[in-house]
């Protein structure tokens, strides 16, 4: 078994460079900063340590990546990672390690965000759906209830079951 997946939270380092290939897929890829703090052991101080990530989103993805994500947007992308190789102008081979995104989130305050609104979307053809308040939770409003109303109906045969003698002596309570 195997299992190729990455987790990432971090800010578009750039806008989104879109292509457009003869078939008509769109293509989109930008660069994703993921910053770790630290304490540094020697001098106690804190330390940070960011991360350039190229990420790399197909046909939907693509879509919604070039309407929403600009430089800056804070952004959570789930995808796996691929490593590809190609000659240089000098026939030197060049490795380049990407992610190709499978899902992808915009985090992040309305304000601070360029989309207005946080969403998630899938590749795969599926649609997006509307994206929710951060935390996830929709606020549903209350319908309207009218007080509940007694309606008592009234007994039409003696009820033995539920008599009681008042605690007649010799009963088997232990109390």
């Amino acid at each position: 078994m195997s299992l190729n997946k990455v987790l990432l939270i971090g800010n578009a380092g750039r806008d989104p460079e879109i292509r457009h290939l003869e078939s008509g897929v769109m293509n989109a890829s930008f660069s994703l900063a993921t910053t770790e703090k630290f304490r540094d052991r020697s001098s106690g101080e804190m330390r940070e340590q960011t991360e350039w990530h190229n990420i790399v989103c197909w046909r939907n993805l693509a879509e919604i990546a070039e309407k929403y994500v600009k430089k800056g947007t804070q952004l959570f992308i789930e995808g796996r990672i691929r490593t590809r190789s190609y000659n240089d102008k000098d026939g030197n081979t060049r490795y380049v390690t990407e992610i190709l995104a499978d899902n992808m989130q915009l985090l992040g305050r309305k304000a601070d965000n360029p989309a207005g609104q946080g969403g998630s979307y899938s590749q795969g053809g599926q649609q997006p759906y509307q994206p929710q308040p951060q935390g996830g939770y929709q606020r549903q409003p209350r319908p309207q209830q009218s007080a509940p109303t007694y309606n008592p109906q009234p007994r039409t045969e003696p009820d033995t079951q539920d008599s009681y003698d008042g605690g007649a002596e010799g009963d088997d309570l232990p109390f």
